[in-house]
């Protein structure tokens, strides 16, 4: 089956995979299959398949020929997309490659361990795979005219879950919805004015030349992610950061220093290393109003109050956290935490863990319907506070159902009915598109009819 619409990430991964074994002379490449005039090369195949052996998926004999059709449906939407002028920008581009090859520097753990790696620059990587990124994109776009419109009633889904075998029916784990009521300690007048005086202190010793920023930022940032190497910030894309960051950042001339700017993490300067785009390398100094043991204790004092408000239902705990909850985040949604993975408010166990395992601890001893007393935090920031966290709903592992799984069988109904529209559109396309098969691929049994 053809399922392109995830796969970018994947993709990404394995034209990294296969740009590193090129580096390295290990593979004698051939054109094994050509869509249109795009050509797919045994590397591509074979690098695909190492990173399924490499994230532990079932293999088979059959493995090679379903990786193939893959790429053959996605070769198939770029000649479509290229015939129909479909574009995307370089931004768009640049943006989506600084994006993932951020991340895997991030899984190596340094920039140094990646470029010793693949033994080449992350801007010649960048050189390298800048062709194959704007294909992906040109293909996505593709496959979004072909399904985009596509959508699911009630009585599809319904229809669709009827249709499922007994046998077949998806097994569903264990799921939480999770709620919190964030507290955060206020920041005193008096606080804010001797932390933007500290700041603009040091402002001004840069400005005459007594120290330098990256010198200033290690001694007295409190930015957790940059202090340690002189504030120092590479790749940051626009809406990365605060609005008022960006505001600074993407307004300087490269070297020259911002005014003193407040954010809701305190006051910063920055400074503008290079601009490329809608991306920055910059250095940044915060200095943020410090917190005493007081504040902390009457922010824990509030969210005393909250809670016995909500023990004796004088409120609930969704209409407590839209009106008194620090966290915007979740107050706009009754308080309750959203999984970053799905964006539902459903969470699997292990991905709590992953996120949070305070909470993920916190409501293992919890029914359904009750809630922790306030317990100490610390905000994204780095910063401590007090949350109550409350435990929405527990389902238990089982086979998925209309009334709980309802979201879950929408999903999975659309995505058939756009599977079916690929695959009618596949049919029409390859029909009336080259396409070339090297001899020892064509025993492959595919889903489609590739060749006429």
């Amino acid at each position: 089956m053809i399922n392109l619409k995830n796969k970018f990430f994947f993709t990404i991964l394995c034209l990294l995979f296969s740009a590193g074994i090129r580096a390295q002379g290990k593979v004698i490449d051939r054109v094994i299959a050509v869509v249109g005039t795009n050509t797919i090369l045994q590397s591509e195949l074979e690098s695909q398949y190492q990173q399924m052996v490499s994230a532990q998926e079932p293999v088979d004999d059959n493995s090679h020929c379903k990786l193939l059709e893959e790429l053959l449906f996605q070769k198939l939407l770029l000649a479509n997309a290229q015939k129909d002028s479909l574009d995307v920008t370089d931004a768009q581009v640049d943006q989506e490659l600084d994006k993932r090859i951020h991340y895997y520097i991030q899984q190596f753990g340094s920039e140094e361990r990646f470029v010793k790696f693949y033994g080449k620059s992350v801007e010649e990587f960048k050189v390298d795979l800048k062709d194959n990124v704007r294909n992906i994109l040109l293909a996505q776009k593709m496959q979004s005219k072909v399904t985009g419109d596509i959508t699911v009633s009630p009585d599809d889904v319904r229809t669709f879950y009827k249709n499922i075998p007994a046998d077949s029916v998806p097994l569903i784990n264990a799921e939480v919805e999770v709620g919190q009521i964030v507290k955060k300690p206020k920041t005193t007048p008096e606080a804010k004015k001797e932390a933007k005086e500290k700041i603009e202190g040091i402002r001004q010793r840069i400005m005459k030349g007594e120290s330098s920023f990256p010198a200033m930022a290690a001694l007295y940032s409190e930015d957790p992610g940059s202090a340690s190497k002189g504030g120092y910030y590479e790749h940051i894309q626009r809406g990365q950061f605060v609005p008022e960051w960006d505001a600074w950042a993407f307004k300087l001339k490269p070297n020259e220093i911002s005014d003193v700017f407040e954010t809701v993490y305190g006051y910063f300067i920055i400074q503008l290393i290079e601009r490329r785009g809608d991306e920055v390398d910059a250095r940044s100094l915060l200095v943020s109003p410090k917190v005493d043991a007081s504040d902390l204790l009457r922010a824990k004092q509030a969210l005393d109050s909250i809670y016995t408000k909500v023990s004796a239902d004088t409120i609930s705990f969704s209409e407590a956290a839209a009106k008194y909850s620090d966290d915007e985040e979740s107050k706009n949604s009754g308080g309750l935490i959203l999984n970053p993975y799905s964006g539902a408010s459903r969470f699997q166990m292990d991905e709590l863990g992953q996120m949070d395992q305070t909470v993920a601890f916190a409501i293992d001893k919890l029914k359904v319907g009750e809630m922790t007393k306030p317990m100490p935090m610390s905000s994204h920031d780095g910063k401590q506070a007090y949350r109550i966290v409350y435990l929405k709903t527990r389902t238990s592992p089982h086979r998925a159902n209309l009334k709980d799984d309802y979201q879950k069988m929408q999903a999975m109904a659309l995505a058939k009915k756009q599977q079916e529209a690929i695959q009618v559109w596949i049919k029409k396309k390859s029909s009336a598109t080259f396409v070339h098969i090297s001899d020892d691929y064509k025993k492959c049994t595919f889903n489609n009819k590739w060749i006429n």
